[in-house]
């Protein structure tokens, strides 16, 4: 599993505290109460079916995935790893080599009614095994492509997994279609976590892509291409799986969003809301008591606020500010609790654009580009963001100063006093002036820096960044856009970006497609041969080693100059009185992990609620 991208809000989590009390275990044979449903306010609007890819990577995406995709596990509210045996089983068969069997259940089906089963496993592992890719595309300054004759001919997926390109050979499949083997080149300490149902449906992949309508011959196709390496139906496969199921609007062709989970989209309305109707042939999995479940889109937190205080909606998780938790304290009937998360806020730099942090730049000099990298870092103004827009929703609240521990957790003090972060503790024009100097490079030097424009958190974060970074020698460039996301892997087009980790599950390698070579999330095209090793070594560490891998992995991405941590998240979850079953936990998905125990009260009929006027004031957050 990867750590998602989070959205413009500040409230997905990572590893940490629960927010509001744990529930216990799904009920299965819970009754749909009819015609009920539960709206949800969320901060960006849903864009991909496949999450998979490295555009389709983010948390809104998961949110609604959880919600229409079978898994074999997911985590409860005590973060204890559940395994969902309706939907099907895993073993271990050998730990040397590592070898796992996964079978589907008799009976689990897609929404069209077509039978989930091996292809739809073999659909996870094919595209994030990196050994497919026969060429990768190449930029030019602009972020077009300038090998797009060679991509066309070629096989490119845009899916990397680190756990699936360790799987050499094919896994076998069994006689009866639905079990499938995984045999594993090294060993994983988070085997558990990193395989799943594919979330497009490998007969919906092989009619786009092969123009295959039966869905039987349809998935022995998929299966033949990935077990036969057939290149030239590989191609077609790649670019279907890299962008077909990419939407804003629900599409006319219902194989672009089939489900084989509780729910199923019956309508999506571009940037306004979505709406999920609960299936009435579901039975592998926690059974849901709402008929459907409607997420309506806004990025502005106080209006996410106004939704809830209007019945608009039943449940947010907007981003924190002082003005949010005011509103809220005058509310009736509103439930709402407040806590720091486990999402983290970072600036990173990018190596591999022809920009001011690449060595390309520079005739290949990778010390000078690293000075200027470490230059910038160093003007980040991390406390005085603290000061400003964090402490006024948390008193207590400190810089992160690691990239892959939370604080709190066991091992974070001795991480970060190893770990070289107190380079980056305090703004240093100075230092940065000097290394700039050193490296001879004249200034200004000018940074495009890409974050979340609506976002008045992270425009507030930019307007500090970009005057610190002036003192030092460096303009930086408004690169502010609410499409962030599906641009963090054009990085020809920004040098430098504001967002948020959040984590999907609790396992140390969980950082690691962020930081190795070639990683899904390592937009910037950092490439250190040590860190790579030392995720290797991870897979097979604990108590003591792994800290010490961890404290080696981090030094190294401070002296490389990668980026820097900022905050955790303060967060806040907020729903009507009459919504009950709430809860969230501190990684993917969030508010959403238990959707099966959302129900309204019988007492459904006490009018929206009413708000006490609050003094307004200017947020910072």
């Amino acid at each position: 599993m990867k750590i998602r991208r989070i959205s413009a809000m500040a409230a997905p989590v990572a590893v940490g505290a629960l927010v509001l009390g744990a529930c216990s275990g799904p009920e299965t044979g819970s009754e749909i109460e009819e015609d009920t449903s539960v709206s949800v306010g969320w901060n960006q609007p849903f864009y991909s079916q496949n999450n998979l890819t490295s555009v389709g990577n983010a948390t809104t995406n998961a949110n609604v995935l959880y919600l229409t995709n079978a898994q074999f596990n997911y985590y409860d509210g005590d973060l204890n790893l559940v395994k969902n045996e309706d939907v099907g089983t895993y073993e271990k068969v050998s730990d040397d080599p590592l070898t796992i069997k996964y079978t589907i259940n008799e009976g689990v089906k897609w929404s069209d009614g077509t039978p989930v089963d091996a292809a739809d496993l073999l659909l996870y592992w094919g595209p994030q095994d990196d050994d497919f890719d026969n060429v990768q595309p190449e930029y030019d300054e602009e972020g077009n492509v300038t090998n797009q004759d060679a991509i066309d001919a070629g096989v490119y997926f845009d899916g990397s997994s680190v756990a699936m390109t360790l799987i050499n050979d094919a896994p076998e499949i069994s006689d009866d279609g639905r079990s499938v083997t995984l045999v594993y080149s090294e060993p994983r300490s988070d085997w558990e976590v990193s395989f799943q149902p594919s979330p497009v449906a490998a007969h919906a992949v092989a009619k786009l892509a092969l123009g295959i309508d039966d869905a039987e011959e349809g998935k022995q196709a998929i299966i033949d291409a990935f077990t036969e390496n057939k290149t030239e139906d590989l191609s077609k496969i790649a670019k279907v799986w890299n962008s077909s199921f990419d939407f804003t609007s629900l599409p006319d062709d219902e194989s672009l969003y089939l489900s084989s989970g509780a729910y199923v989209m019956s309508e999506y309305v571009e940037n306004q809301y979505m709406t999920l109707q609960a299936r009435d042939d579901y039975e592998w999995g926690p059974k849901p008591k709402v008929s459907s479940i409607t997420i309506r889109y806004t990025e502005d937190p106080l209006a996410s606020v106004t939704a809830l205080q209007n019945g608009e909606v039943d449940l947010i998780q907007p981003q924190s500010s002082v003005d949010v938790i005011k509103t809220l304290e005058g509310l009736d009937n509103i439930d709402y609790t407040t806590a720091p998360e486990g999402t983290f806020e970072h600036v990173d730099t990018i190596m591999n654009n022809g920009g001011p942090f690449d060595p390309a730049t520079y005739g290949g000099d990778a010390e000078k580009a690293r000075k200027v990298r470490e230059a910038f870092l160093k003007t980040i103004p991390r406390q005085e963001i603290i000061e400003k827009l964090i402490k006024p929703l948390q008193e207590d609240a400190e810089t992160r100063d690691s990239f892959t521990v939370v604080p709190g957790s066991p091992t974070y003090d001795d991480v970060i006093a190893n770990n070289g972060s107190d380079a980056f503790a305090e703004v240093d024009i100075a230092g940065a002036q000097a290394l700039l100097a050193e490296a001879g490079v004249a200034t200004p030097v000018s940074v495009r820096f890409l974050y979340g424009k609506s976002n008045v958190r992270r425009a507030n974060e930019y307007q500090l960044i970009a005057a610190s970074a002036a003192q030092a020698g460096f303009t930086v460039v408004d690169e502010g856009d609410d499409q962030w996301g599906s641009r963090l892997s054009d990085t020809a087009s920004y040098d430098a970006s504001l967002f948020g980790w959040q984590s999907t599950n609790t396992f140390a390698l969980n950082s690691e497609g962020n930081y190795v070579t070639g990683g899904l999330n390592n937009f910037g095209g950092y490439s250190n041969a040590d860190v790579d090793q030392w995720y290797v070594d991870m897979a097979t560490a604990s108590g003591d080693e792994e800290k010490e891998l961890t404290t080696n992995i981090e030094k190294q991405l401070f002296a490389d100059a990668f980026g820097v941590p900022i905050f955790q998240f303060p967060g806040v979850v907020a729903n009507r009185s009459v919504l009950k079953g709430v809860s969230t936990i501190p990684l993917s998905p969030t508010i959403f992990w238990n959707y099966w125990e959302w129900e309204i009260s019988a007492d459904d009929s006490l009018d929206a609620p009413t708000a006490t006027p609050a003094a307004t004031e200017e947020t910072e957050g």
